[in-house]
């Protein structure tokens, strides 16, 4: 189950990204959707990087009831990204909540030997998403 916390005035619509979630676990996640000068902060906050980025996980302890985690998009990349790429927001949001997802359940791109990008594809496959989130990430 998705508990949206939409703190734009972007229209989301949640039925893909709720059977995303529901296809990966069956545990609660918070999806936070907010604007780039938010996004900044938290980034700065919880990494030391200074700057807006378009997806954040933050796991939660792994306790009997617990959610899963949070999932934070920037607003910001969202409207950009679907302009760039040519896909709807709702799109771009699903592909955003993939890369998120996979963190909250331990894959790390940076340290999987591309494990995790094999996930993202078969995830994009599987929902008939865009595929320019595996285009972006390649190399």
């Amino acid at each position: 189950m998705i508990e949206l916390d939409n703190r734009t005035t972007l229209n989301i619509d949640t039925k893909t990204i709720e059977a995303i979630a529901d296809s990966l676990t069956n545990k609660e996640i918070e999806l936070i959707i907010t604007d780039s000068k938010e996004m900044r902060e938290i980034n700065k906050e919880h990494r030391n990087i200074d700057k807006d980025t378009d997806v954040l996980s933050f796991p939660y302890q792994e306790m009997p009831l617990s959610p899963l985690g949070s999932i934070v998009v920037s607003s910001s990349y969202l409207e950009k990204n679907s302009k760039e790429f040519g896909h709807s927001i709702n799109d771009e949001l699903a592909l955003l909540f993939i890369h998120g997802m996979l963190h909250l359940l331990g894959y790390d791109h940076e340290t999987d030997n591309g494990e995790m990008r094999v996930k993202e594809a078969e995830l994009i496959e599987k929902f008939d998403l865009p595929k320019s989130l595996i285009i972006r990430t390649e190399g």
